[in-house]
């Protein structure tokens, strides 16, 4: 039985099953890929304008692209067809400046003659192991960047995306990609242990869960190979002060119900000044009731299914014992095949196990707290630590509490801020390394001393 087949989570139907691919056909990869480094585009410029024709493509075949990501994983067609700008955005950002990222870095020499710089260069084939949350914009901000370095990809996406996956080879292909040059591989979990092993693979990005992260970081560990991890997160989103309370709300069912609150990065636990608790827990509350599940073809569609069975099943099992705990449901909380109703959960105590547990779906706890510092201390009472939001009228306080937050990102006063240029990536188990942005562009890349006398 394949373990790579679409099943649209709306209906629960099975559209199409995909084999996976042999050892042989796997070793064949590797070595195309591998082939294809040593001469891969010559220059940055070249490897830069192939980079940006991927870019073009996506925007050209936005549509065929969206509604494939809806079959697949549920995601609402507005939203897919964002995910696909985005995605073309981020090989646009690294075509624009894949010379400047690839320039010689002078160093300054103190008490010596002659000159040094570093030079940056690809260091070979690369293996991202990506998941199903954003078929293309995570492979985007890994594949833009190490593209436009030099390095080779092999790219194993999610079982559950195989048609997306098919849909990008199609587009670096008619990119005019070198073959070898991204690889698209349906490999088994099994096969995947002994792709990282292979001398020729230099290095593994992963984005998805912490037990995917810690498996693929262990084999990577055992082979010298560096490791990338961007993993779960439960992001604090702190109300401190507010000029517009309505806005302010507005903003936080945004941030929980983008991708119908399965990211990584999405807020997640409210945290709520004590003279704002009340009146913010009243209209969140009304605000998140008011969000329907729908068919997500619908451009009307907020937020559509779960992304699958398990995936309906592991929250559905973590809102009941979050209640059984202690937690109270203030609306929501019924699923209906694989959707589930916007949920706001109250009364979590620091015994209950979804204190410390990511949600991925849409519900929301709220908390409240009773000065600055027990703000801080509750978002940082937690094993994540990827992505924050803050909302304060206080600069100096704004200042401070996201100097305290253990995040690898604080968003102030603004909520869906992601961009290219922006580096992206957590600390604790939400993962280490980053990518987007000129940090995204310097992981896998030898940074080469050059040390000339005078």
């Amino acid at each position: 039985m394949t373990i790579y087949a679409v099943v649209d989570p709306a209906s629960g139907e099975t559209l199409r099953e995909y084999p996976t691919a042999s050892d042989d056909e796997l070793r064949e990869a590797i070595r195309r890929a591998d082939q294809a480094h040593r001469s891969w585009s010559a220059t940055a410029a070249e490897r830069g304008a192939l980079v940006g024709r991927v870019g073009e493509l996506h925007h050209e075949r936005r549509d065929e692209l969206a509604a494939i990501i809806t079959r697949e994983m549920g995601k609402p067609i507005e939203q897919a067809l964002g995910e696909v700008d985005f995605a073309a955005a981020i090989y646009g950002f690294y075509a624009e400046n894949a010379e400047g990222l690839m320039a010689d870095e002078p160093i300054e020499l103190h008490d010596a003659e002659g000159s040094a710089v570093v030079r940056r260069s690809s260091v070979g084939v690369l293996l991202g192991i990506m998941p199903w949350n954003f078929p293309y914009y995570q492979v985007a901000r890994f594949a833009g960047p190490n593209l436009v370095i030099g390095n080779t990809i092999l790219l194993k996406h999610a079982p559950q995306c195989p048609e997306s996956a098919e849909a990008m080879q199609q587009i670096f292909d008619d990119a005019g990609c070198p073959r070898g040059v991204y690889e698209n591989i349906r490999a088994t979990n099994e096969q995947i242990e002994w792709v990282i092993a292979d001398p020729r693979v230099r290095g593994v990005s992963v984005t998805g869960s912490e037990r995917a992260g810690s498996a693929v970081a262990a084999v990577a560990g055992r082979n010298l190979k560096k490791v990338v991890l961007e993993l779960g997160g439960s992001d604090p989103f702190i109300l401190l002060s507010t000029h517009d309370l309505d806005r302010t709300v507005q903003d936080a069912v945004a941030a929980r119900l983008d991708n119908t609150g399965q990211s990584c990065n999405a807020a997640k636990r409210f945290i709520v000044a004590d003279e704002l608790y009340d009146a913010f827990l009243a209209k969140f509350t009304a605000a998140i009731a008011a969000v329907r599940p729908g068919d997500p073809r619908s451009p009307d569609t907020a937020i559509g299914p779960l992304s699958s069975k398990v995936a309906a099943d592991r929250l559905e099992d973590q809102v009941a014992r979050a209640v059984a705990q202690g937690g109270r449901i203030v609306t929501g909380g019924a699923r209906t095949g694989n959707f589930f109703e916007p949920t706001v959960l109250v009364d979590i105590g620091p015994d209950n196990e979804a204190y410390r547990e990511e949600f991925f779906g849409p519900v929301a706890q709220v908390y409240r707290v009773g000065s600055e510092d027990e703000a801080v201390e509750l978002a940082n009472a937690t094993p994540f630590g990827l992505g924050s939001y803050l909302v304060t009228t206080d600069p100096e306080q704004a200042k401070r509490v996201a100097d305290r937050i253990e995040a690898g990102m604080v968003y102030v006063n603004i909520v869906g801020a992601d961009a290219p240029e922006l580096p992206f990536g957590g600390v604790k188990r939400s993962g280490f390394g980053r990518e987007l942005g000129r940090y995204g562009a310097d992981e896998f890349v030898n940074k080469k001393l050059i040390r000339v006398g005078a």
